[in-house]
């Protein structure tokens, strides 16, 4: 019954967001013991707390680029616009477009792109966001972009990720810039 409910579940996922689970219907199908395992960390992914959602997903959709070249980047995408934040600033954080960025969305993007980096001075970022947002708004930051990056991870390593394609936002293509000059 469980197994019946979660393929009902990932149907519906991929039927909302246009976005291919096989990989995790595969890891259902094979080792329901490893996908049961998995899903709370889906609801994890959504964690957020303190900080805006346009930092939320400024940091989600870096992570995603880090990881990907296409599909699930779109879902992120997506899940951003569904969840508000605003068409310009998704587009800022594709084109790494900080100039373009309100504070929180340039805050979130430059924490993230500095740990995925292994920047130098992601302190500074980090330091930034304790002081807008607490430690509760680092919390937010890391568990976003670490479990963000991990899905496109085990797309990867399970053999799925074979597909890239352009990002679009709203229905508009747009210039993804994976990491700067």
């Amino acid at each position: 019954m469980r197994s019946f409910l979660a393929r009902r579940m990932l149907r519906s996922f991929s039927k909302r967001y246009g976005y291919d689970t096989s990989y995790l219907n595969m890891l259902l199908k094979v080792s329901p013991a490893a996908f049961f395992k998995l899903a709370p960390l889906m609801k994890a992914a959504a964690h957020r707390e303190v900080i805006p959602v346009e930092a939320k997903f400024a940091a989600s959709i870096t992570g995603a680029l880090g990881e990907d070249c296409g599909p699930c980047t779109q879902l992120t995408v997506d899940m951003a616009l569904e969840a508000g934040m605003a068409r310009d600033q998704v587009e800022a954080v594709l084109r790494r477009d900080i100039s373009a960025m309100t504070e929180a969305t340039a805050l979130g993007f430059q924490f993230a792109d500095a740990v995925v980096h292994h920047a130098m001075d992601d302190d500074k970022y980090r330091d930034a966001v304790r002081a807008r947002w607490g430690d509760k708004g680092v919390i937010d930051l890391a568990m976003t972009l670490q479990l963000g990056r991990m899905f496109p991870m085990l797309k990867l390593a399970l053999g799925y990720a074979r597909e890239c394609r352009r990002v679009t936002v709203a229905g508009h293509q747009v210039d993804v810039v994976k990491q700067a000059a």
